[in-house]
């Protein structure tokens, strides 16, 4: 389909997808820790640790493609603490790229439930990229957000601000609207499967740029491979703008026990920056999570 059929369509998926009531629950979408979510909200958990294995077909972040549209696996750690504060470690492997271990990563996150409408939650990470790669990947950086989350019955709508420490600062804002709800448990070992619909649109910092030979491309950061802006001849002009970069959807489905946990989540991406110089994130992808309860 073009750009505006797709565009349509988002839309409309949006419009009937977030029309039928169905009670929603707060939620995190942070990497590696929503399914570990769905099995802590059935209890406060004084201390919780997990681990999780996961394959991708393109890992996307923040409206770049860290594999290079190429599939992707990883392997995490997570410590749960009062089931409101996590801590995550993880390791990626980019199938494109050598040694085995490509970069990894570490997220504190927070969040807390003020009532039955209203939650907020922070996170805070850190990137280091092997040093083997950091040419051809991108420097390490940090990242900070803090996201209301607002809870309508009809949907659950998340607004997050963030900024990315890198080269530069560069600004985000994520606004995100779900409708999580599962089934009833099966049989006495708690058995259960989750869905979490959502919509995304993202908007944030690009980087417009000119080489002397003439060549006009944009980025976001963090910046690639060649240089800061991502090019091996020299830059002669510069400009940032805040902008759309992104809208995406994706289905999440679970597969929830008092130990297991099997997540599936199909998604696709609708780059807003159309140009050929723009190598960003774009189509369909797919993740597949398991996680074990370890405590």
């Amino acid at each position: 389909m073009d750009r505006y059929n797709e565009i349509i369509f988002i839309i409309i998926l949006s419009i009937t997808l977030f029309t039928v009531p169905v009670k929603l629950n707060a939620r995190s979408d942070q990497i590696s820790l929503a399914a570990v979510k769905d099995t802590a909200d059935h209890e406060v958990l004084k201390h919780s640790l997990f681990s999780a294995l996961g394959y991708g077909t393109n890992f996307i972040y923040l409206g770049s493609t860290f594999s290079g549209n190429q599939p992707y696996g990883y392997a995490s750690l997570i410590y749960g603490f009062n089931s409101e504060l996590y801590v995550s470690v993880s390791t990626l492997h980019l199938s494109a790229f050598s040694p085995l271990m490509a970069f990894s990563s570490g997220t504190v996150s927070y969040s807390h439930v003020f009532n039955s409408w209203f939650d907020i939650s922070s996170s805070f990470s850190g990137y280091y990229v092997t040093p083997s790669l950091r040419d051809e990947l991108f420097k390490g950086f940090y990242y900070v957000d803090l996201t209301p989350g607002f809870d309508w019955k009809i949907i659950y709508t998340k607004i997050t601000g963030g900024i990315l420490l890198s080269d530069e600062k560069s600004g985000y804002l994520q606004i995100r609207n779900s409708r999580y709800f599962q089934t009833r448990e099966f049989t006495e070992k708690k058995i259960w499967f989750s869905f979490d619909p959502y919509v995304t649109v993202l908007l944030g910092t690009i980087t417009k740029i000119e080489t002397l030979n003439g060549d006009v491309v944009k980025v976001s950061p963090p910046y690639k491979k060649g240089g800061k802006y991502g090019q091996a001849d020299p830059v002669t002009v510069v400009s940032r703008s805040f902008g759309f970069m992104e809208a995406d959807m994706g289905l999440p489905v679970s597969f929830n026990s008092g130990k297991f946990t099997v997540e599936t989540e199909p998604g696709y991406v609708l780059a807003g920056i159309n140009d050929p110089g723009y190598t960003g994130p774009k189509g369909f992808y797919i993740t597949l999570s398991l996680y074990f309860r370890i405590f």
